[in-house]
């Protein structure tokens, strides 16, 4: 008697776990990034995950992990997230509104693209390119399922990558209830959603921690909370509002209605390294100042918010009647920022702190391998490791590296006193747990929704 007729995406899912064993099974202890033998042969399995934790480092391209590995752990070293033991690319292209390429992406598009399974338009935050129609997002999907969810960032929390997964807005500029110019449809007065900061708020998302106070605190225009500002809508909403690092600490839950909003800044969370900028002609060699002068001492740091987070969520969803797991997205935002402005030290130190969340998320994974982990980039960017010898005709700097050896960085890809830009290459994507196995290989960014929408069964 013949057996279930399975359809075309069972048999492509069974062909790809058959792929990825016949890879794994040839690891060793020892072998490329794999920490064991068998946690490889647990991340090449199907199955449900509880938990997803999503990883993203802003403009993180293989360019700026190498310069962030060889500064601080050297050539041969492994950062945690080099200690995936799966590891793929993936595509970040974005589109125009016909649909055709654009082949550099910014941070609305792609995270949209993981967001929702749609590319879109550069600049747009979660919606259709062409018709400009809201798509539901990976966190609505697990929300609706009962799963408890979170977003953290070093951005303003209505910053791109944050926004694509609890709001839906024409333009990324469309941050605070005053900067609605570019996103009139969406405002409340003309029947929308509101403001990034607004819709955020009004998504009762579990755990919101970041920085962008200064758009919490523009005061609402129309509608229900007219009169309030953002970060007074979010207190009626039952919010527990903190500003700094001691706050934070003295949260306990976010059960019955009380989920937490962190403002730990007026706009982006301030760097953690600091050193000269990349100058035209090159820099002296310079070694890095590690602790920042203009970082306040409440700020906390991200592998601090994303290990309160993970506390939180877990223990609102160990108290929630269907046991569900939890979504969280960290994203180390700056590393990005400081590309834009050819700061490497800045740049390397951001990496470095999103490097210590990566572990933060490894370490709960190991003792809950239910969990699914994936760290990834959102694009590529601009700087560039070069020979000591070589004579870039933008910018560049000279490091001094843990290992006692030089290194030079380049940024060229726009003229000196303009933002540098992002690039178009593919970046790394890196798993464990349960549908590890789906980033194997050459995926498109908007796989990794797939990926993640399997891992929770959010239908």
């Amino acid at each position: 008697m013949a057996g279930p007729r399975l359809s075309r995406r069972h048999l492509i899912a069974a062909g790809s776990v058959a792929a990825a064993t016949a890879v794994a099974v040839t690891l060793t202890a020892s072998a490329g990034a794999s920490d064991t033998k068998e946690q490889a042969q647990r991340a090449i399995k199907g199955g449900k995950a509880k938990n997803v934790i999503l990883l993203i480092g802003d403009g993180m391209g293989d360019s700026e992990i190498t310069l962030a590995r060889d500064y601080t752990v050297g050539a041969n070293g492994r950062l945690n997230m080099d200690k995936f033991p799966l590891t793929g690319a993936y595509t970040t292209y974005a589109v125009h509104k016909d649909g055709s390429p654009d082949y550099v992406t910014d941070s609305a598009a792609s995270g949209s693209g993981w967001a929702t399974g749609v590319k879109t338009v550069n600049g747009r935050i979660s919606k259709t390119p062409g018709t400009d129609k809201a798509v539901p997002t990976i966190l609505e999907l697990a929300q609706k399922k009962g799963y408890a969810t979170g977003s953290v960032t070093t951005a303003e929390l209505t910053d791109a990558t944050p926004a694509v997964l609890a709001s839906h807005a024409t333009d990324r500029s469309c941050q605070g209830p005053a900067d609605m110019a570019k996103c009139p449809k969406d405002t409340i007065a003309k029947g929308g959603p509101g403001s990034i900061a607004e819709q955020s708020v009004n998504h009762k998302v579990d755990v919101l921690l970041g920085g962008g106070k200064q758009r919490f605190d523009q005061k609402v225009t129309d509608g229900k909370y007219k009169g309030l500002t953002v970060a007074q809508q979010a207190k009626k909403l039952g919010y527990q509002v903190v500003t700094d690092k001691s706050e934070l600490k003295k949260v306990k839950s976010v059960k019955n209605g009380k989920p937490v909003l962190g403002l730990f800044a007026p706009g982006n969370v301030p760097v953690e390294w600091t050193g000269k900028g990349a100058a035209k002609g090159g820099t002296e060699p310079q070694r890095c100042t590690t602790s920042n002068p203009g970082r306040p001492a409440g700020t906390p740091e991200l592998k601090d918010q994303a290990s309160k987070a993970i506390k939180l969520l877990e223990a609102k969803q160990k108290s929630g009647k269907n046991k569900q797991g939890f979504f969280l997205q960290i994203e180390g935002a700056s590393i990005d920022k400081q590309d834009h402005a050819a700061d490497p030290c800045g740049q390397i130190g951001e990496t470095a702190a999103f490097d210590r969340a990566v572990k933060v998320a490894r370490d709960y994974a190991a003792k809950h391998p239910d969990t699914l982990v994936v760290t990834t980039a959102d694009h590529a960017h601009t700087s560039q490791i070069v020979p000591l010898e070589a004579q870039p005709p933008g910018l560049s700097s000279t490091l001094v590296t843990n290992e006692g050896q030089q290194l030079k960085v380049n940024y060229s890809t726009n003229t000196p006193g303009q933002s540098q830009e992002h690039t178009g290459t593919q970046v790394r994507i890196a798993a464990q747990g349960p549908q590890a196995y789906r980033v194997l290989g050459v995926t498109n960014q908007t796989d990794l929704f797939t990926t993640v929408r399997e891992a929770l069964r959010l239908g």
